[in-house]
């Protein structure tokens, strides 16, 4: 029980998520978002947590019915549409109800702060859970590989939402429509091959675990430097 208040691995568990918000806050060139939307997206993202797990475990115990659990099927299936799909679905679900039609919406990069609080948001409160489980060891691995993984699903996902809302304002609806599927796709295809390259390898910081979240790391931070020089108005 003291775990639950021990501040300092509150702290361990909540800096990392943080740390990457005002990141992405800071890269926010052309007009600086209201911080009660994004302290509301950081809300939806912890919503999504509770609707992700419970979705988790219905489908692991459908998946389970179907296929062994102790076959390359049943771990392809069960990171990439059990979990990538329930995680980076409710993401996307609750920032677009909270984001789509807010008048603040009005710039391209918008697109991946919102995804990025709403993914960090998510990760913090999974961090406090596991921390709170594992201790502070659990949360310096963690603040290196699960929370700044879920930031770069973010920004790949709030990539394609910038583009779709863009799209919208100018009366592409088709357009919109697939921007907004890829909003899920892409990071749900990250996020399961995450998951898998994490359960399969037989040690925690294996070459092929370290190459991938290397490359995800470097691509997100340089689209978010990218997009961040290259904003404007989607109006």
């Amino acid at each position: 029980m003291f775990l639950y208040f021990n501040p300092f691995l509150i702290a361990a568990a909540v800096i990392p998520a943080l740390a990457l918000m005002a990141y992405v806050y800071k890269a926010d060139r052309l007009e600086k978002e209201p911080w009660p939307l994004l302290l509301s997206l950081m809300l939806q993202g912890i919503i999504s947590t509770s609707l992700a797990v419970y979705a988790e475990r219905l489908g692991a115990r459908l998946l389970g019915g179907v296929l062994p659990v102790n076959t390359w099927a049943y771990q392809i299936v069960f990171n990439f549409l059990v979990v990538g799909l329930s995680e980076e679905g409710f993401k996307y679900l609750l920032l677009k109800r909270r984001t789509w039609r807010s008048p603040s919406f009005d710039c391209l990069f918008d697109g991946v702060v919102y995804a990025v609080f709403v993914s960090l948001g998510f990760a913090l409160w999974e961090n406090i859970d596991y921390v709170v489980m594992y201790g502070f060891s659990a949360a310096m691995v963690r603040a290196v590989t699960a929370v700044p993984g879920h930031a770069c699903f973010g920004v790949f996902m709030g990539v394609f939402y910038g583009l779709a809302r863009r799209h919208e304002n100018l009366g592409r609806p088709d357009m919109s429509r697939r921007c907004r599927v890829l909003a899920v796709v892409c990071p749900m295809l990250l996020h399961g091959l995450y998951d898998l390259i994490a359960t399969v390898e037989r040690t925690p910081f294996s070459w092929t675990f370290l190459a991938f979240i290397a490359a995800l790391f470097l691509a997100a931070f340089l689209l978010v430097r990218r997009l961040s020089r290259r904003d404007q108005y989607i109006q």
